[in-house]
């Protein structure tokens, strides 16, 4: 089965969780430091698809239909 992420889009989350370990990780506009391990994997993921490495695009979210 081929990877779902390629090994520089693996080395920038790692990089990124590093930062947030530091505290030097800060989210984009609001520019707080990050605290949470998802947001640092989001941003870590977020950085490889802008250099356009192989990541998936983004989950979107599904609504119900109303009645």
């Amino acid at each position: 089965m081929a990877r779902k992420y390629s090994k520089k889009a693996s080395a920038k989350v790692a990089r990124a969780m590093k930062r947030r370990k530091a505290g030097t990780l800060k989210s984009g506009r609001s520019g707080k430091k990050v605290k949470s391990r998802k947001q640092a994997i989001a941003i870590g993921l977020s950085e490889a698809r802008a250099e356009g490495k192989k990541v998936p695009k983004k989950a979107t979210k599904k609504r119900k239909a109303k009645k």
